[in-house]
C-alpha cells in the first residue's frame, strides 16, 4: 500500500469518502486541498461501462475546453510547400516534412501535439513507435489530420485547449480540466465540454449504464468522487 506524507493526509481529511459532492463543491475542494508549490493540474477520470477489448466499443474523441488548460501547448505540423506555409503564418511553433522526421528519429520530442496533412502520413508512418506510445502520433480520430485548408483552425483550437481522450485498458478515461489556480467557474466550463463530448462519443449500440463514475483530483492530490447524476447535467 502507498505510503502518503502528512500534508496529503491532511488534505484527503477534508473529503467524506462516502460522499458523492457536485462538481462545483468537488472543484472547491479541490483547491482547499491543494498542498504544493506549484499550480497543478486538476484531473477528470471516469470510470466506462464498456469493454475496452471490443473493437465496437471503444470511446475515442476530442473536446475544445472554452477555457483552455492554463499552460503554452507546443503544436508540431508535418506539412510541406504551402501547406506548410499556411501552418507556420497559423502560429504552429515547429513546421517541416523531411528534416522534423529525422530530428524526431534521432530523439527529438520537445512537443505537445502534432498535425499533419493527409499527403504527409506516408512518411509520418515510420514514426509511429516513436510517437504512438506517447500519444503524439496524428490521428484523424483525434482531428489531428487535417486538410490544408483546415490547418489554421487545427491549429488555433489546439492552442486554446484542445484536448484528446481516449479509452485505456482498464475502461478509464484521463482527462485534465484546467489548473488548480483557474476559478471554479472557468473549470466548471471545462468540466462540462469535456462531459458533452464524451456523451457524444458513446457508441451507438451499447447497452446498459455508459459513465458508471467520475472523480476529481488535483496531480498530486487525493481523488473526490463526483455525483453522477449533477455531473452530467453540465452537459446540458
Amino acid at each position: 500500500m502507498t505510503k502518503h506524507g502528512k500534508k496529503y493526509q491532511q488534505a484527503a481529511n477534508l473529503i467524506d469518502k462516502s460522499k458523492k459532492y457536485p462538481p462545483e463543491e468537488a472543484i472547491e475542494l479541490t483547491q482547499k486541498a491543494y498542498y504544493v508549490k506549484f499550480d497543478e493540474t486538476v484531473e477528470l477520470h471516469m470510470r466506462m461501462g464498456v469493454n475496452p477489448r471490443a473493437s465496437d466499443q471503444q470511446v475515442r474523441g476530442v473536446a475544445l475546453l472554452p477555457n483552455g488548460l492554463g499552460k503554452a501547448v507546443r503544436v508540431l505540423v508535418f506539412a510541406q510547400g504551402e501547406a506548410e506555409k499556411v501552418a507556420t503564418e497559423a502560429g504552429a511553433d515547429y513546421t517541416g516534412s523531411d528534416e522534423l522526421i529525422k530530428k524526431i528519429e534521432d530523439g527529438w520530442l520537445d512537443f505537445d501535439v502534432s498535425i499533419a496533412t493527409p499527403d504527409m502520413m506516408p512518411k509520418v508512418a515510420k514514426l509511429g513507435r516513436i510517437l504512438g506510445r506517447r500519444g503524439l502520433m496524428p490521428n484523424p480520430k483525434a482531428g489531428t489530420v487535417v486538410q490544408p485548408q483546415d490547418l489554421a483552425r487545427a491549429i488555433s483550437e489546439t492552442q486554446k485547449g484542445k484536448v484528446e481522450f481516449r479509452l485505456d485498458r482498464t475502461a478509464i478515461i484521463h482527462l485534465p480540466i484546467g489548473k488548480v489556480s483557474f476559478d471554479r467557474d472557468k473549470l466548471l466550463g471545462n468540466l462540462g465540454a469535456i462531459v458533452e463530448a464524451v456523451l457524444k462519443a458513446k457508441p451507438s449500440g451499447l447497452k446498459g449504464q455508459y459513465i458508471k463514475t467520475m472523480s476529481l483530483c488535483t496531480s498530486m492530490g487525493p481523488g473526490i468522487k463526483l455525483d453522477l447524476s449533477a455531473t452530467l447535467a453540465l452537459a446540458k
